[in-house]
């Protein structure tokens, strides 16, 4: 059995993926999962680990931002059982001594109780200025949802987070890169040094997109998960 996971961001939910769950589970292989792993662990290969002894046999694993750099610790732990990759809005660097430093700052709020002040005057980077209007009180009822201590959690698992670089020639299943051409927070490069350092992985930038692709270009993200999933090889192909 291969299970098609999707992967969120940080203090997202399955809301993340409302554009693409329906069209993905008609066109899977198997079963499509949201996974939760990223709220009940306290760290990326902590997150990992969960999720390999909770879903079994082989793994399709899309994520979204900190999803993708999940779903890329997981192919470390287990490259054997991944058969694809999709990994949008992510990126495979460790945070800038600068971010560590933002998000300490961050968690301080946080649990001062200002997260959602916070949140509101930070939510406009995620978006393309043609999306914030109509996406942005999704995202922070979305984030308030996750609740303070899973943010808190959450951010800093992403800061104690290694450099992945190193390690992305060592995946060879199939992969597909997407960013937000106009992304803020996890800039286009971000997705070109996934893409160049992955053998055969296909990138893609959605123009007037922002951090929150699966929202912002809906249509398009589902356009390519479906085509990058009638790309990959069947269990009975032999190059599998």
């Amino acid at each position: 059995m291969t299970s098609l996971i999707l992967l969120p961001g940080m203090a997202c939910d399955a809301g993340l993926w409302r554009h693409q769950q329906a069209p993905l589970e008609a066109a899977a292989p198997g079963p499509v999962v949201v996974a939760d792993v990223h709220g009940r662990a306290d760290s990326l290969p902590a997150m990992a680990a969960l999720l390999l002894a909770e879903q079994p046999g082989d793994l399709l694993l899309a994520g979204c931002s900190l999803g993708g750099m999940l779903a890329m610790e997981v192919a470390r732990q287990a490259p054997a059982r991944v058969r694809g990759l999709a990994l949008l809005g992510t990126t495979a660097r460790p945070d800038t001594p600068e971010l560590v430093t933002l998000r300490t700052n961050a968690i301080a709020e946080f649990e001062a109780g200002r997260a959602e002040a916070l949140l509101r005057a930070n939510a406009l980077f995620a978006f393309h200025r043609n999306h914030q209007a109509r996406l942005v009180e999704d995202y922070i009822a979305m984030v308030l949802r996750a609740g303070i201590p899973s943010l808190v959690r959450q951010n800093r698992a992403v800061m104690a987070r290694a450099d992945s670089r190193p390690t992305l020639g060592r995946i060879t299943c199939p992969t597909l890169v997407v960013g937000g051409a106009d992304d803020l927070l996890t800039p286009p490069e971000c997705s070109r040094e996934i893409a160049a350092g992955i053998p055969g992985a296909q990138l893609q930038l959605l123009p007037e997109c922002g951090h929150m692709l699966t929202w912002e270009q809906p249509e398009a993200v589902t356009r390519l998960l479906l085509d990058w999933l009638g790309q990959l090889p069947t269990a009975a192909d032999p190059q599998a």
